[in-house]
């Protein structure tokens, strides 16, 4: 009974942290042969999982409008 109400407590606690909505900067770096260039993209009122899914989509479109290399953190 104790391992249930722990686990219980556990899930609610992940849940209320995790779905908290935050303002996130999604970083980007292109690197076209030896120049580089860096862009900060502001991801307002999000989830985590919203956030790194919209960086996500910063790089994929990136990689697929520029040559060479695009990567994208928060």
């Amino acid at each position: 009974m104790k391992n249930k109400l722990t686990a219980i407590v556990a899930i609610v606690v992940l849940v209320a942290f995790g779905s908290c909505k935050k303002n996130y900067t999604c970083t980007c770096t292109t690197v076209i042969g030896s120049a580089s260039a860096t862009q900060a993209h502001n991801i307002d009122n999000a989830t985590l999982i919203d956030a790194k899914n919209s960086c996500d989509n910063y790089e994929t479109q990136a990689n697929n409008s520029y040559p060479g290399g695009t990567t994208c953190h928060l």
